[in-house]
């Protein structure tokens, strides 16, 4: 049985809308896309790229997977260390209930049945990784339908903005898989493992 990663960027005010540039979600008048391109840091470059290259099938929302289907097809084999040969050359999975654009090559819809849908997946993938796609990430964290949150948190706060935990979070545990990973910049790497049940209480 394959597993589900989640590679997030964000903020340390956990904010994780559109991180990659000004256009790409600009919804509630969130003024702040972009916010992680001044931080060009090797140490994570070469830990995004690892995973990339690892993985056997990209599983994304309709947001974010346009945006992809838009920009690598149209990237050489070389670009960014592999990504873009991987990216083109893997099985990719969108979720999305409306119709959409399956013209990247290797392109799928899930069905509605999310569940279902993943269970499939991961019975054909054995490494499947999610990247960005915060809102399908709220549903994947409300099933309880992924294995691994990869966070990456950048040293600022903007106040504003799509959260990686919404409002709509229910209570999870979550432990450490490895130990955090600190660069230079001030970016911190936190691995997680999904647990089963809901945290514990106690009296302090």
């Amino acid at each position: 049985m394959g597993h589900i990663e989640v590679d997030l960027f964000s903020t340390l005010d956990l904010v994780a809308q559109a991180p990659g540039g000004p256009e790409e979600d600009t919804e509630g008048g969130f003024r702040f896309g972009g916010w992680q391109a001044p931080f060009q840091d090797p140490t994570i470059g070469q830990e995004i790229v690892a995973g990339i290259m690892a993985m056997d099938a990209l599983l994304l929302g309709r947001k974010t997977y346009e945006m992809f289907a838009d920009y690598w097809p149209t990237q050489t084999d070389d670009f960014a260390g592999g990504i873009a040969g991987k990216f083109n050359s893997i099985p990719k999975y969108v979720a999305s209930r409306g119709k959409i654009n399956l013209s990247w090559t290797d392109s799928h819809q899930l069905e509605t049945d999310l569940p279902s849908a993943i269970g499939e997946l991961k019975s054909r993938h054995e490494n499947i990784h999610v990247i960005g796609s915060l809102n399908f990430f709220q549903a994947l964290y409300t099933g309880g339908l992924f294995d691994r949150l990869n966070l990456m948190l950048f040293p600022i706060t903007l106040g504003q903005g799509k959260k990686v935990f919404s409002s709509g979070t229910i209570p999870a545990r979550l432990r450490l898989a490895e130990p955090a990973l600190s660069t230079d910049s001030g970016i911190v790497l936190l691995r997680y493992d999904l647990l089963e049940g809901e945290p514990e209480t106690g009296q302090m």
